[in-house]
């Protein structure tokens, strides 16, 4: 199944996971009423294709004012974006999500992927994840966890919470709660599978 960033955070959003508000936009006008609508002095447009690589290869910007996050979406859509993962021919983008910018105190990776040797999901996460996964993978491979989900006996429990010490084990310490987007702060990361 191929879902686009913001179709994943509505589905984030629904089970009170906090992220950024926003909205998807098909055309540059819907791109700036968005920013209008969501108010403040920052936002971040992001081209919605399906491939990784987005942001080191032009599709994703920040606009500090609604001019520009007009502009931007002029830019990206209805033009092709070639990432590391589209292949020569790229994608065309056909729509962007706009979100309210926010500062980035660290970032994390978690991603459900096949493993085709494995022959089940495999959930992967890293504290020192984000946009440079892959370069974590080849230079500090050991800040990569990785846990089988046995889809006959769901995850259990006690996979769920080795998974979640594994990640938070690499946060800072010394702080009591992290900082999410906006106003919202957590103390912990829960992962729940439903089958």
């Amino acid at each position: 199944m191929k879902i686009h960033e913001y179709q994943g955070k509505e589905m984030l959003r629904a089970y009170n996971v906090p992220v950024p508000r926003g909205h998807v936009a098909s055309s540059p006008q819907e791109a700036r009423q968005v920013a209008e609508t969501l108010g403040g002095s920052r936002w971040v447009v992001k081209a919605q294709i399906h491939a990784g690589g987005r942001g080191k290869s032009g599709g994703v910007h920040v606009a500090a004012n609604t001019v520009e996050v007009e502009q931007i979406a002029v830019a990206l859509l209805g033009h092709r974006l070639v990432t590391p993962q589209t292949g020569p021919e790229g994608q065309v983008v056909q729509r962007v999500l706009v979100e309210e910018g926010c500062d980035i105190a660290q970032e994390l990776y978690c991603g459900l992927v096949i493993d085709r040797q494995l022959g089940q999901p495999v959930c992967m996460m890293s504290p020192v994840g984000g946009m440079d996964i892959e370069a974590v993978a080849t230079t500090t491979p050991d800040q990569i966890f990785r846990e089988a989900i046995d889809t006959l006996s769901a995850w259990r429990h006690f996979r769920r919470d080795a998974s979640s010490n594994s990640l938070k084990s690499g946060l800072q310490r010394n702080r009591r709660s992290h900082r999410c987007y906006g106003n919202c702060t957590t103390s912990s990361i829960t992962m729940t599978v439903h089958y």
